[in-house]
This record gives structure tokens, sequence and C-alpha cells, in this order.
């Protein structure tokens, strides 16, 4: 069985340098692609995840790597529960990226059993990478320095809610006006995870398309710091799904 604790190191410096890749991409001039979702990739997706997909198949041999360019080229790896596996979004927020606001992240989880034991999330353009162990805490690190997260009991005077920048949807403005939300804040990837993990949001509804890859390391980071993920049906959310497509969900801090 892997244990967690001995690949961090290793894969911390692994998406720490994916990062520095996907920012060399960043300060040139580029364009993206259409794949057939819709969705768009850039150079820089298929850079990171080469250089990713390298070092994880060194780092723990023979565990399956799922990876949102790969699988779109159809190279899917067979997982069957309760297999243990990685997780991989080169670059999550390709639209944050293109439009050069700095809110795109790498993330890279590892799941077993369905559940999302280690996650890691970097994001190069703010100098700041979270990452968790379930069971051991979450962490911040920015300017080098090193500092223990956690979620925050919701404040008396209401929730502040953080919602998706690019994919914000009628049914997720429905739900906050459903709960006791005074502000809400957008941001782009799976930063929205970290704001809610480090207690500077109460919660994340999702009610639009997501994948697993988008998701598992986030969810690790946020539910070591305290906090939770649901589907709306109020069970926990899981991977290792067929297809690997995530149902709607809400990500609630303590």
């Amino acid at each position: 069985m892997v244990d967690p604790s001995i690949l961090l190191p290793s894969l911390l410096a692994l998406v720490a340098r994916a990062g520095a890749i996907v920012l060399e991409h960043y300060g040139q001039a580029g364009s993206a692609e259409l794949k057939a979702d819709a969705s768009p990739v850039t150079a820089a997706d298929r850079a990171a995840e080469r250089f990713l997909e390298e070092g994880l198949s060194l780092l723990a041999p023979g565990l399956p790597i799922v990876a949102e360019e790969a699988v779109a080229a159809g190279r899917v790896p067979r997982i069957e529960p309760p297999d243990t596996f990685w997780l991989v979004d080169p670059l999550d927020g390709t639209r944050e990226f293109l439009s050069r606001n700095g809110e795109f992240t790498i993330n890279v989880g590892l799941v077993r059993a369905g559940v999302p034991i280690l996650g890691v999330v970097a994001a190069p353009a703010l100098d700041r990478l979270w990452w968790a162990i379930a069971g051991r805490g979450a962490f911040r690190r920015e300017g080098g320095s090193d500092v223990a997260i956690r979620t925050r009991h919701p404040p008396p005077e209401g929730l502040v809610a953080v919602a998706s920048r690019s994919h914000r949807d009628p049914e997720t403005d429905a739900w906050l006006a459903r709960h006791p939300v005074r502000a809400t804040v957008s941001a782009g990837s799976a930063l929205k995870f970290c704001l809610v993990a480090e207690g500077r949001a109460d919660v994340y509804p999702r009610f639009g398309r997501t994948m697993e890859w988008d998701t598992a390391a986030g969810q690790a980071i946020l539910e070591a710091a305290g906090g939770r993920v649901e589907t709306v049906e109020g069970g926990p959310l899981r991977y290792g799904k067929p297809g690997f497509a995530n149902p709607g969900f809400v990500a609630w801090g303590a």
C-alpha cells in the first residue's frame, strides 16, 4: 500500500516544477484549441501534463494516472474500486490562464477506494501552493513559508460563498438565494476549495459540469482542513466513477 507521507515531498517538488513550466507559457502569446467538449486546451496544458505523467510514473510505479488531456485523447486507464490512482489536471482554469488573471491551478490528487487521501493544488502565478494528507492536516506555502490552515465556523452575520468565475449558472444563483449568504466572491479553478479550506469563505456550491481531476486535490485539502464535500443528495463525493464526471456538489467549511 502506498504511503502518501512518503510521496509528499517529491510530489510537492514535482508540482512546483510543473508550475514553472506553465509559467513559461503564461509569459508568451498563445492561443487555445477547442476539444470535443468545447473546453479550451493550450500548449501549457499538454506540456505540464507530460511532465507530471512522467514524474508520477517514476514516483509511484504501477499506479494508474487519470489525466485530463490523456482522457480527452482516449488514453483512459482501467479503474476499479478499491484501486489507488492519481487524478491530474495540469491546468485547471484554462480560461483564467488565457485571460491572464492568475486564477489557474495545477491539481494532483491521490485517490484510494474512492476517497481522495492526498492533494496538492498549486497556483503558480500567485506563488501559492496548498497540500494535505487525509487525517494529517492541510497547509499553505506562500513566499517560502508554510502555515497550517483550517476552515472556520460560519460567522453569525451570514455565510461567505465562493462561486465559479467562468461557469456560474442559474442553479448556483438559486441555491445562494435560498441560504443565509451575506456575500459572494468569484474565483477560478480549484482556488475555490482552497479559499474555504483556509477560512476565507464558508461554502462553495457547484452544479455545472466538473470532472474528477477538477476536484480531487481540492477536496482532499478541504476535508483535511475540517470541511466536507457533499453531493446535492447529501452523500459524499466519491471517485473512480464511470466516465469520471461529477454530480453537482456543495463544499462546506467547518
